[in-house]
């Protein structure tokens, strides 16, 4: 077989020898990872190895039998993940390109994946006029909407609470000062996502095992038995307890049911 690898799928090259189907991805770690796929046999191979190609070292494989082609590809994509997140190896050369790095223009786009798993895509547009897609899992996403949620907290909330600091110099203080009501009642509900979560956790017991979240935190999905039941059980006392910024509605889905809590104004695709 020679090198053309004349074909791309999902971002894999492919070159195919008869009923054998082969892939390549080159990574900018200098790390190779490839996969064989047998259509007749339904056996595959799947390596990661440092370049050049035949003589670099090995660092991982998989098994050869396999159930199915997504079992191929599961584990094509397991070994994919471990050699992206190796250090560069430094052994010879790579033609992969390297890290994009640049400043954000505009909006990122974030839309439902389109392989038919549980998945988000994130288009970003550079300044240079690049144009990047990420491809994330249900959980990497969660794990993002997460980590920028931190960040606003421990970063930009402080430069909103100093912005505030300072328009709070320049307001006037009325010398008739009225009574201040009595606010000891009154129920302040959860705002983000995160303060959602420790509801549902603190005064539900459902917890991060039981939710999926969009990636701009517009809703949180409650799957998953006996935590949905539950919450439909104690569905007043749970719209209570999320009021004003959040309310529940209940999803009908293939086989299942979710518990949606919404943003308030926005609406559930799913709806």
């Amino acid at each position: 077989m020679n090198d053309a690898w004349p074909e791309t799928v999902n971002g894999w090259e492919l070159a195919r020898e008869g009923h054998i189907e082969n892939y390549r991805k080159r990574l900018a770690n200098r790390v190779t990872v490839t996969a064989a796929w047998e259509n007749e046999t339904g056996r595959g191979r799947i390596e990661a190895h440092t370049e050049p190609p035949g003589s670099g070292r090995i660092l991982t494989g998989s098994r050869k039998d396999f159930r199915d082609k997504e079992a191929f590809w599961t584990a094509a994509t397991c070994v994919l993940e471990m050699a992206a997140n190796l250090p560069s190896l430094e052994w010879g050369t790579s033609p992969a390109p390297t890290a994009l790095a640049g400043t954000v223009a505009g909006m990122v786009e974030a839309e439902p994946g389109t392989s038919g798993h549980p998945e988000a895509e994130l288009t970003f547009t550079l300044t240079d006029g690049h144009t990047v897609t990420l491809c994330m899992t249900d959980e990497q996403a969660f794990d993002l909407s997460n980590a920028i949620s931190r960040l606003d907290h421990h970063v930009w909330s402080e430069e909103r609470e100093d912005d505030e600091d300072e328009d709070d110099e320049f307001e006037e203080v009325d010398a008739d000062v009225e009574d201040v009501p009595d606010v000891e009642e009154v129920h302040s509900g959860p705002d983000t996502g995160h303060d959602l979560v420790t509801v549902l956790d603190d005064r539900f017991g459902v917890t991060e095992d039981d939710l999926l979240a969009h990636v701009d935190w517009s809703a949180l999905i409650v799957v998953g038995e006996p935590a949905v039941s539950s919450l439909i059980d104690r569905g007043d006392e749970l719209t209570a307890a999320v009021a004003p910024r959040w309310y529940p509605v209940v999803a009908d889905r293939p086989g299942e049911r979710w518990v949606v809590l919404k943003r308030t104004g926005l609406r559930y695709h799913g709806e």
